[in-house]
């Protein structure tokens, strides 16, 4: 199939995968369909969760499946600058639908992601939906990125004072539980080719439970439907009718799926694109990380666009459509859509690519300081029960954080490791040196480590929140916390045989347990944790796991016996 059919069939794929008759399919699936006389050519260039990945990305997500199924290099800031500049042409509007930044590498985390807020908006983004990624540091931290300010701890970044975004943040779901006023902006209205296009933010609801409590202390997220109709309503008061919703949200897709294929397994992402106020015209997607072009019905049974575009830079979504310039109203039968794999047989923008060599100077001297010793790759594979190397160091380093707190054991959340510690040397520093570059990777939170103390039986309770309806996320415990599992038994009775330092958990008894403060705030649904008491805090889990690794000599991967079972 070549990228023009498939960009060209794209609604009638989707219609179909949505189970919607032929006799719906809009008329952009049919070639010569001829635009109203009156029409205004748009064109959007969409990315979704880049996460401060300036430099190219490397490993598997450096690559992209392409047209042709073929897994290719993909992604990086210069490249991405290369490719928005060939897809644009005089009425291009660029957004994006969240997590830009947060769980970043070192290069743009180390300065609060200013620099990769500096790169969007000067590749055009004009307005983007916040991220659960965005909330990391707090809500805050969110509003002095988009403001302005420097940082009220560590100050300004060597660029100077931080400016704020060139782009607008759209924030429709989050509001202050004692105004209820959004954090930021709900929506924003930008005129292209003589006509307007509002855009809505949201971001996905579910965000609370998986971002730090602290950060969020006060703010409300509400259903993203519901929220977004609101400002459908508010748009159409001001006379906008084309409108685009911008949601951090989304659905997953079957491994090795091409970028212009729908396929997606219908989830929070598709109940929000089919139930959204069928004023808006278009959806585009984020938070899963996933590549896909569909046509979902409106509340009406009209077809609308609904896309995602992977993440770390690795695609750009290309979304073309007709302004019916007497209504101001998107013609539904023009919309196309099209995924453009950001490969690197093109040439680097030279502007962005000094723009990541200055930072990347920058922050060389912090990112190359060796911290500590290997023996072997540490990495996230995990044994049959769930357990996995470098978790269980993590679990160590955390435990030995807060042992002058009390901390008996630790557990940590395996989606908070994210990357692996590999043996051989990525640079100068030599075969088995982990440097404070590489520690940054597995641990890019800024986290604050914690102890609470729990009962025995709210030990076991919260072990058995291991497992939901949604899956399963296996803590990784410390040296000294042993249990057993069995996948077998119904959900809330997995769990037996807890021990701690070889003697059985007492249900009555009280242990002091350390986690970081997303888990201590409830995180990944392990609510049991809030019901801790006498809680303290330390340091933050980066400084910790760097403490650990220059006292712990040479680490060698721990054997995989903390949780037995299966």
């Amino acid at each position: 199939m070549t990228r023009r059919r498939t960009t060209l069939s794209f609604a009638a794929a989707g219609l179909a995968v949505a189970g919607l008759a032929a006799a719906t399919q809009p008329a952009a699936a049919q070639p010569g369909a001829s635009r109203p006389a009156s029409a205004a050519s748009v064109r959007l260039l969409a990315l979704n969760d880049f996460h401060g990945n300036l430099e190219p990305p490397t490993g598997s997500s450096g690559t992209a499946v392409d047209e042709n199924g073929a897994s290719v290099p993909a992604g990086g800031a210069a490249y991405v600058a290369t490719h928005l500049k060939r897809l644009a042409d005089r009425h291009t509007l660029t957004v994006a639908q969240g997590d830009l930044i947060g769980a970043s590498p070192l290069i743009s985390a180390a300065y609060h992601d200013e620099p990769s807020v500096q790169f969007l908006g000067d590749v055009g983004v004009t307005a983007s939906a916040v991220g659960n990624h965005e909330f990391d540091e707090g809500y805050r931290e969110l509003q002095r990125i988009q403001w302005g300010g420097c940082h009220p701890k560590d100050g300004c970044s060597p660029a100077g004072r931080w400016k704020g975004a060139k782009f607008d943040y759209l924030s429709a779901n989050v509001v202050k539980e004692a105004t209820r006023k959004p954090v930021l902006k709900p929506w924003t209205i930008r005129r292209i080719n003589g006509v307007r296009v509002g855009f809505i933010g949201v971001v996905t609801k579910t965000t609370p439970s998986i971002v730090t409590a602290d950060g969020i202390k006060g703010l409300r997220f509400d259903d993203e439907v519901a929220a977004a109709n609101r400002s459908a309503r508010e748009l159409k008061r001001r006379g906008v009718r084309a409108m685009v919703l911008l949601v951090h949200e989304g659905d997953q897709v079957p491994a090795g799926q091409r970028p212009d294929a729908c396929g997606v397994v219908p989830g929070a992402g598709t109940r929000i694109a089919k139930e959204a106020d069928p004023e808006i015209d278009v959806v585009l997607a984020g938070h899963t990380h996933q590549q896909y072009v569909c046509s979902v019905p409106d509340p009406k049974g009209r077809p609308r666009l609904y896309s995602s575009g992977s993440s770390f830079g690795r695609v750009v979504t290309q979304v073309d459509f007709q302004v019916n310039r007497r209504t101001g109203d998107i013609v539904r039968s023009s919309l196309k859509g099209d995924n453009h794999v950001v490969t690197r047989d093109v040439p680097p923008d030279p502007r962005t690519q000094a723009f990541v060599q200055t930072w990347k100077e920058r922050v060389a001297e912090i990112a190359n300081k060796p911290v500590g010793r290997i023996s072997a790759d540490l990495t996230r594979a995990p044994s049959p029960t769930g357990e996995t190397a470098l978790g269980d160091v993590v679990a160590d380093a955390q435990a030995a954080s807060m042992k002058d707190k009390g901390a008996q054991v630790a557990l940590m959340n395996p989606g908070g490791v994210r990357t692996d510690l590999v043996y051989k040397a990525s640079g100068s520093e030599g075969d088995g040196v982990v440097t404070y570059g590489e520690a940054f990777a597995v641990q890019p939170f800024s986290n604050v480590m914690g102890v609470t103390s729990l009962t025995g039986a709210q030990l076991d309770k919260l072990l058995e929140q291991q497992w939901t309806a949604a899956g399963e996320k296996i803590l990784q415990p410390s040296a000294g916390l042993r249990f057993t599992i069995d996948r077998g038994r119904p959900v809330g009775d997995r769990v037996s045989a807890i021990t701690i330092d070889g003697k059985a958990v007492d249900p009555a008894a009280v242990y002091k347990v350390a986690a970081n403060n997303f888990l201590l705030g409830g995180g990944d649904g392990f609510t049991t944790f809030t019901e801790g008491k006498d809680q303290v805090l330390g340091p933050i889990d980066l400084d910790g796991f760097v403490a650990y690794l220059g006292s712990a000599g040479t680490i060698a991967p721990p054997k995989l016996d903390r949780i037995s079972g299966s």
